[in-house]
């Protein structure tokens, strides 16, 4: 399965130097259409103006993390089928569980190549397409 280069991404974090480098490895890999906000109120103002296809959200940010930014596309049913890929540099296995059960459809550990931003989210679109054939899915 090819992924569309030219979709929509939204990138979200609260520090803006890792936004930066978040916005240049996604167009290293080829993207076309990247933004990046600060913070989870900024992303969900952002989400409900434009159509955003995938969400990468860092999990550690303050007020509205991405875990509850997460929740909070999930619950809205505008925005419910967004792909989102949780972002974080904590592995431990309680977080990987908790954002996959408040619905991400990928989880990825700091620091990350290109390559592995790539591999996780062809893995997440082959996946949403997998579900929609009625297949069985993944772990995160």
């Amino acid at each position: 399965m090819s992924i569309d280069l030219s979709m929509a991404i939204l990138v979200v974090d609260d520090f803006a130097t890792m936004s930066r480098i978040m916005r240049g490895l996604l167009h290293q890999i080829g993207f076309q259409s990247v933004d990046a906000v600060c913070g989870g109120a900024s992303a969900l103002e952002k989400l409900r103006t434009g159509k955003y296809r995938l969400v990468i959200s860092d999990w550690n940010m303050e007020p509205i993390s991405g875990y509850d930014l997460l929740q909070e596309i999930r619950a809205d049913a505008a925005l419910a089928e967004t792909r989102f890929i949780m972002v974080s540099a904590v592995s431990s296995p309680e977080h990987v569980l908790a954002a996959r059960h408040a619905g991400a459809d990928g989880f990825i550990v700091k620091p990350f190549t290109a390559a592995a931003l790539k591999a996780k989210i062809d893995w997440v679109f082959a996946k949403a397409g997998a579900d929609r054939a009625g297949s069985e899915t993944a772990a995160v």
